[in-house]
């Protein structure tokens, strides 16, 4: 009786061995699983939705990856411009989650589940028409060597969509982060109030 109650208990013991090697592989296989998730970022741009992995192999983006380099070399829209790269001059203002951000101070990592627009993604998909501000900047020749245009058009783009009927001063003020070598500054703010003027909105006489 007793050299069954001795092989029960190595029974027993070799049991809870099983039982511990499977849990702990099952949570290893679940923290390998989460690793993997952490290696991959989902974010949409101008509407389609990129599913971008984190490395160092060619398409993948490093951790110290910016969203504007993310976007000219990796996604190959080089619309995004980018200048000083130290956020002081504008070039690379894109929209994240329609607010303007400098593309050039976050990593694309943490842009993790957001949308971003590029100055690619203004124009019409379906019709291939011109963002009627893109336009109003052709029509009054709101640029020169055109550098810097991008990031104006996308600061622009999200003043008129919080602000429909800015003063010239807020216009200014939503521009004074977007530095223009060539000085086409009064050829700009010309093209926004012709935008505000077409959708029939008129909340300061200087516009």
């Amino acid at each position: 009786m007793k050299v069954n109650m001795h092989f029960l208990k190595v029974f027993d013991n070799l049991y809870e061995r099983k039982v511990a090697m499977k849990t702990r592989k099952i949570a290893k296989r679940k923290k390998a699983a989460r690793n993997s998730e952490k290696h991959m970022i989902n974010l949409m741009v101008n509407g389609q939705p990129y599913k971008l992995e984190i490395g160092n192999k060619s398409g993948e983006i490093g951790p110290s990856d910016t969203l504007a380099y993310t976007l000219r070399e990796t996604l190959g829209l080089t619309g995004t411009k980018i200048g000083c790269d130290h956020g002081a001059c504008g070039a690379c203002t894109v929209l994240m989650d329609g607010k303007a951000i400098l593309s050039c101070m976050v990593l694309t990592i943490e842009t993790d589940g957001r949308s971003i627009t590029t100055v690619e993604g203004l124009r019409d998909p379906n019709t291939g028409r011109l963002d009627p501000l893109q336009q109003a900047f052709i029509d009054h020749t709101a640029f020169q060597c055109g550098f810097c245009t991008p990031g104006i058009l996308m600061s622009a783009k999200a003043l008129l969509a919080e602000n429909p009927s800015p003063t010239e001063q807020e216009v200014k003020e939503a521009l004074s982060g977007n530095y223009c070598r060539c000085i086409s500054h009064y050829h700009v703010l010309d093209a926004v109030k012709a935008v505000t003027r077409q959708r029939g909105v008129k909340n300061d006489p200087a516009l």
